[in-house]
């Protein structure tokens, strides 16, 4: 794939897309008071490790995720309506303030769990990756995602200074627009891959 093919793909509307549906979705600063909770706590986040782990996650699950997809016989059409389910749940979450998906697992390694997984490379983002494959080119998607992991690493390596910046009820206003945001997105990935998913069963 030559440089000059890349290039005349990118889209900068679709990478600003991307970079706001992964956004909402990894929700970096909706998550400051539980790094404030674990460095009280006496375990710290390692700001660089964690954002290495969950960058070669998410690529991983990028690149690989279609190729699991195939095994279990199922198309990106499919998961993009499924994922568009979960993304629409999540939504939910955030603008309703409950509790829908639920973490048991039982490690309590900080920055490994829950820092890395599921909170910033969970089940929620490697849906929203595979389901935006579907429509944007991935090129852009994945400027979205590195744009997202820079950020990361600054509320990570800042944690309390961005706590001070940010009030509590900025942070609460801000989950609030990114939830009716993923509402948005979820109800127009599942209306456009529903009529693809359709055509590919008739």
């Amino acid at each position: 794939m030559s440089f000059s093919y890349i290039f005349s793909r990118l889209d900068v509307q679709q990478i600003a897309s991307a970079f706001i549906v992964l956004f909402a979705v990894i929700d970096v600063l909706g998550s400051t008071p539980v790094f404030i909770t674990l460095k009280q706590q006496g375990r710290p986040v390692n700001a660089w490790k964690a954002t290495l782990i969950s960058l070669g996650l998410l690529l991983g699950f990028f690149f690989a995720g279609d190729a699991m997809l195939r095994l279990f016989n199922v198309d990106i059409a499919s998961f993009a309506v499924a994922g568009s389910l979960v993304i629409f749940l999540m939504s939910l979450e955030m603008i309703l303030d409950v509790v829908i998906f639920k973490n048991m697992g039982p490690i309590k390694s900080a920055t490994l769990i829950p820092v890395v997984f599921p909170l910033l490379a969970g089940a929620g983002s490697f849906t929203t990756l595979l389901s935006l494959r579907a429509e944007y080119a991935t090129v852009n998607i994945l400027i979205g995602l590195l744009l997202n992991m820079i950020f990361v690493f600054i509320v990570l390596k800042a944690t309390e200074k961005v706590e001070r910046i940010i009030s509590p009820a900025a942070i609460y206003l801000l989950r609030k627009f990114f939830g009716s945001i993923l509402l948005a997105i979820s109800v127009r990935l599942f209306t456009a891959n529903l009529s693809t998913l359709m055509q590919n069963l008739g």
